[in-house]
């Protein structure tokens, strides 16, 4: 559940800056191919945007099912 929504006890701030052309094609060629594994990549280009918010570059690298309607992809693409 925390794959789709994030945690709701402790909610990110995401900067705008961090959504790199980047960052921005890695999630949405993931979000349309539906295949996240390159999550981890998107860890890395978030971090050199800057992000430091630990859930998410966690949440990127961590293990588990990635799928449409991830949190931080959804961040990323600026889907509310």
């Amino acid at each position: 559940m925390h794959n789709i929504f994030g945690n709701p006890f402790r909610p990110v701030t995401f900067s705008p800056s961090w959504r790199t052309p980047t960052a921005v094609a890695l999630a949405a060629q993931m979000y349309e191919s539906r295949d996240f594994s390159a999550m981890p990549i998107l860890a890395d280009a978030l971090q050199d945007a800057g992000c430091d918010a630990t859930d998410v570059l966690n949440h990127c690298r961590g293990p588990g099912v990635h799928v449409r309607g991830c949190w931080v992809a959804d961040l990323v693409l600026d889907k509310q």
